[in-house]
């Protein structure tokens, strides 16, 4: 079979590939998980969380294909990224899931007893769901920067030898809360958009305003810590980007500074940070103007730039070892074959612009203010 695209290529379009789909899923389940995490400290009364509740239910479970999507293209474009990323982060993952499991459950449970403790559980447990994925996900990031704790036999069989607890270094929290104050940043602009103005949508401008100073002192900081710092890896020697791949033996070494270097040599890629620390700020002027649409796209930008940092500064490493960085994983020896990104890209043409489509006609079908008194009215709302 010809396939008009060479390997180097394919690699770096499903490289890019996994950056959208990772912004994809934040863009979208991000101001689900931002609204829940909201909800207990912006809704006074029962009404008042009702009406939170309902700005989000008509889209939280249509949003959980990007989450499937990033799952399933790891799987097939970067099989030994899913092995080790998915071993290594076992039992954070299973918080991750456990926490996901409760929104769904908070959503059906809680409109069943009128009971305002049994509510109040279940809005808590929809907080839990909201907050911990977001809190994890960044952690995961942060750890991924430091370098994991895995290493490759000659047999390819990967041995992680890090802990869960081990996982919570200061680097990695900090990354952890940068990730929730994004989250948390991203649902406040999106309650801007979506419900009346009133004392629910007063008390989201509040904190979504700390939630863009928090992230953007905590971006900057994490920039000037790495750039300070011990982390870093730098592929020394030649590497085939057009050869099979072979996760053993990669030409890494452990470089202080070295996540810097794409930038002196790509200049354009700085246009990810300057988005990262320009999108908290104009969250910040559409708070103040009071311009939902302008809160929303700055609230955005942030979550655009921030994870673009991170991809840009890292490549070609996707997982970098750090115990044996000849273990690492990077955009040229983790993929799938020539013949099985090809044909991935092709099914990823199709289906993606449907999903795109979906989302947007989900978002203009369900385009509107949620009230308190539709919340009172409406025998359907929860």
């Amino acid at each position: 079979m010809a396939i008009p695209l060479d390997y180097e290529t394919l690699r770096l379009i499903w490289w890019a590939l996994m950056g959208v789909l990772l912004i994809g899923f934040t863009l979208t389940d991000g101001y689900d998980l931002g609204v829940a995490a909201l909800m207990p400290f912006i809704g006074k009364t029962d009404e008042e969380r009702r009406m939170v509740i309902n700005a989000i239910a008509p889209h939280w479970e249509g949003h959980q294909v990007w989450f499937i999507l990033g799952g399933g293209a790891i799987f097939a474009a970067w099989p030994f990224v899913y092995a080790v990323s998915f071993s290594g982060f076992y039992l954070a993952m299973f918080l991750v899931l456990a926490a996901l499991i409760l929104r769904p459950v908070s959503f059906k449970y809680r409109s069943k007893h009128a009971d305002p403790a049994w509510r109040t559980r279940w809005d808590w447990a929809l907080f839990i769901g909201g907050l911990v994925p977001a809190l994890v996900f960044g952690v995961a990031v942060g750890n991924v920067l430091q370098g994991l704790p895995f290493r490759l036999d000659s047999d390819l069989r990967a041995f992680y030898e890090g802990t869960l607890l081990g996982l919570f270094s200061p680097f990695a929290l900090m990354t952890g809360l940068l990730s929730v104050a994004m989250i948390v940043l991203h649902g406040a602009g999106f309650l801007a958009t979506k419900i009346e103005e009133g004392p629910v949508l007063e008390r989201a401008r509040r904190i979504g305003t700390a939630a863009a100073l928090v992230s953007f002192v905590l971006f900057a900081l994490g920039g000037v810590w790495v750039a300070t710092s011990q982390m870093g890896f730098r592929i020394e020697g030649i590497v085939d980007s057009m050869g099979p791949s072979n996760p053993r033996y990669v030409p890494a070494l452990p470089a202080p500074g070295a996540w810097l270097d794409n930038y002196g040599q790509h200049p354009w890629m700085l246009l990810a940070p300057i988005l990262g620390l320009a999108g908290p700020l104009v969250a910040l002027v559409g708070i103040r103007s009071r311009s939902h649409l302008i809160n929303l796209a700055g609230s955005s930008m942030a979550t655009i730039g921030i994870i673009a940092t991170v991809g840009l500064s890292m490549f070609p490493f996707i997982l970098p070892s750090a115990i044996d960085p000849q273990s690492s994983l990077t955009a040229w020896n983790a993929s799938s074959s020539h013949l099985t990104l090809w044909i991935m890209l092709l099914v990823t043409l199709i289906f993606l612009p449907i999903v795109l489509a979906y989302t947007a006609w989900a978002m203009r079908v369900m385009f509107g203010r949620v009230t308190i008194e539709q919340v009172r009215t409406n025998p359907d709302f929860y």
